[in-house]
């Protein structure tokens, strides 16, 4: 075998390892399915996704109390929850919280008001859905497939940008109903 043979052979090794390394690498986006889980949550229960959906659109959102981005969210979050009642669920996945975190994080979840599934250590799903940040921002439709997922972000935690998420979570959340009402 020549030596251009076996460099070329290489070449072509080094490329498809990096083609394949690359695809894995890449984030769940809208469009694929959601990974599926089972975590304890904050009352020490274990509880899976999908089936906590209980087939309803559900928001998964990836925080940490130390997260200003997340504690702007919050608000908002509880006014979708308290727009939308039973025809949504919410997750709350706890990550990150050591890289900061004065806050503890049950009294955190308490103190937000809203009625979700939170999730204690959520580095797992976090991996599973390659979050990366806080805060992680999706909407799970009824069949499993993302609808939404939080972009990269260049401004500052506060108002402005968490009332841009809370619009972008109600349109991926009616975009949703509307299909399963059949476009009404």
């Amino acid at each position: 075998m020549g030596i251009t043979t076996c460099l070329s052979k290489n070449i072509i090794v080094v490329f498809t390892t990096f083609i394949i390394c690359s695809m894995s690498a890449h984030a769940v986006r809208p469009g694929d399915t959601a990974p599926q889980w089972q975590e304890i949550d904050f009352e020490g229960q274990s509880v899976s996704f999908p089936e906590l959906a209980d087939g309803k659109p559900t928001i998964m959102i990836f925080w940490a109390s130390w997260c200003s981005y997340c504690k702007a969210f919050m608000p908002y979050l509880k006014d979708i929850q308290e727009e939308y009642g039973d025809l949504i669920e919410i997750v709350a996945v706890n990550f990150r919280e050591s890289e900061g975190g004065e806050s503890d994080p049950d009294i955190y979840v308490e103190q937000t008001g809203i009625a979700m599934t939170a999730i204690r250590s959520g580095e797992d799903i976090a991996a599973a859905y390659r979050v990366r940040f806080v805060p992680g921002l999706m909407v799970v439709g009824s069949d499993g497939v993302i609808s939404y997922r939080r972009g990269k972000t260049k401004l500052p935690a506060g108002k402005s940008i968490a009332e841009l998420w809370a619009g972008q979570v109600r349109d991926a959340l009616d975009d949703q109903l509307m299909d399963e009402m059949g476009g009404c």
